[in-house]
């Protein structure tokens, strides 16, 4: 069964997907997503996979009987995808060339036009868990598209965050988030004429960077093909920064943060970014979400955001120089 189930004490839906359970262990010796499988073409660059066991679905079933008054049920729409980087099954972000991941970036603009269609879809939530620490179970590289009937409770948060600063300021938080990041300069990784990437004043993470349109736009379908090249080469490099930090693979979940759709205009006030969530806070330590971050959303930083900003400076200049 799947279906969404109201959460009165935060305002927000669960998405309630117990079918997911059922999803089998794939075998080590094949994988679907790998040309010959029989699952995708024989050849591709990039590829739009619909999930095998979504939790949102254009054709969900009935909720259950079980809704009371303050209970509610509501049909689990949606749309759920895959979509797979490359057709090398270990390839990594960071080792592919940038005119490869500008075809991720136009594979993203296309499902964000295509969702957006849909009127039903009000939030296209386009991200990427990477590595075992972060429940991965898959490790040819993909990312995922969740189309939401609704906006989620923190990207509600950030929105309404986003409009007051407008309303009392009269201009973008995030513009001028990037105003003062820029005259501190002490937190910046890295940029170009494009976009920035930075560790944020208030980082929840230790490594927790952003990417940040230097130009006030709201999706991926405001930017020119060379924007998307520059979007395509900073994510890449970004990945491959966290990398070099010490080492290996560094686990991560990467979330785009894009305007919602089908639900007003909100581009006077929201802005582009890409947010990482990194839980290692040193090379053989993670850094876990226990009971403050959970259960009361009041996040603990072990580190100090400048210091980490130098470390993934000089983690940047080290992935630059292995790449050239």
């Amino acid at each position: 069964m799947a279906e969404l189930r109201w959460h009165p004490l935060i305002k927000d839906w669960v998405m309630i997907a117990s079918h997911r359970q059922n999803r089998p262990q794939m075998p080590k010796d094949w994988c679907p997503f790998c040309p010959g499988s029989g699952r995708v073409p024989d050849s591709y660059d990039v590829y739009k996979y619909d999930n095998d066991f979504p939790a949102l679905s254009q054709n969900p079933p009935v909720p259950d009987d079980v809704a009371t008054e303050i209970y509610k049920t509501r049909e689990a729409y949606g749309k759920c995808e895959v979509i797979l980087y490359s057709p090398e099954h270990t390839t990594t972000l960071p080792q592919l060339p940038v005119e490869h991941v500008k075809k991720l970036v136009d594979l993203w603009t296309e499902r964000f036009v295509e969702l957006s269609k849909d009127e039903k879809i009000k939030y296209i939530f386009i991200f990427e868990n990477r590595g075992e620490m972060v429940g991965v179970t898959m490790p040819h590289p993909h990312g995922q598209i969740y189309g939401y009937s609704y906006i989620p409770k923190k990207l509600e948060l950030e929105i309404d965050a986003c409009k007051e600063h407008y309303d009392a300021k009269g201009s973008c938080l995030i513009c001028d988030m990037l105003k003062d990041e820029i005259s501190f300069g002490e937190r910046i990784i890295f940029e170009d004429e494009d976009f920035i990437v930075f560790l944020p004043f208030f980082s929840e993470y230790p490594y927790g960077v952003y990417i940040a349109s230097k130009k006030h736009k709201q999706n991926l379908t405001q930017f020119s093909e060379s924007e998307k090249l520059n979007l395509a080469r900073t994510i890449r490099d970004t990945a491959g920064t966290l990398d070099s930090l010490f080492g290996f693979q560094f686990p991560y979940m990467m979330c785009m943060h894009q305007n919602p759709v089908n639900s007003g205009d909100f581009s006077s006030f929201y802005h582009f970014h890409i947010e990482f969530f990194p839980p290692m806070r040193s090379r053989d330590k993670q850094k876990f979400n226990a009971s403050s971050e959970t259960g009361a959303w009041a996040h603990a930083n072990p580190t100090k955001p400048e210091e980490k900003a130098e470390e993934l400076r000089i983690a940047y200049e080290k992935f630059k120089t292995g790449n050239k």
